[in-house]
């Protein structure tokens, strides 16, 4: 099973990196680290996170990360990584 980010969640974690790395740099680099093990596990066990509170399907799961919820979708060859927001932005 291969992961796949879409275009929408490059460019929202792109702009959230950049917000971060305003106040300090070190704490985004940790931050991208961070999220990308988290991603890249969920290759071992997609389903571990709770069923998508914006979906009504259980394909659709939520990833809830220091605040910020990222979509992503479980299909039979691979993940989709659909986008990240904070709640408050939803």
């Amino acid at each position: 099973m291969k992961i796949e980010k879409k275009p929408k969640f490059i460019k929202a974690l792109g702009n959230i990196l950049k917000f971060i790395a305003k106040d300090k740099i070190t704490a985004a680099k940790k931050f991208e680290n961070e999220l990308t093990h988290l991603i890249q596990n969920l290759v071992n066990s997609p389903y571990k996170f709770r069923a998508s509170n914006y979906f009504d399907e259980k394909h659709y799961r939520d990833l809830v990360y220091q605040g910020y919820t990222i979509i992503y979708k479980i299909e039979t060859d691979k993940i989709l990584i659909l986008e990240i927001f904070k709640w408050q932005e939803r």
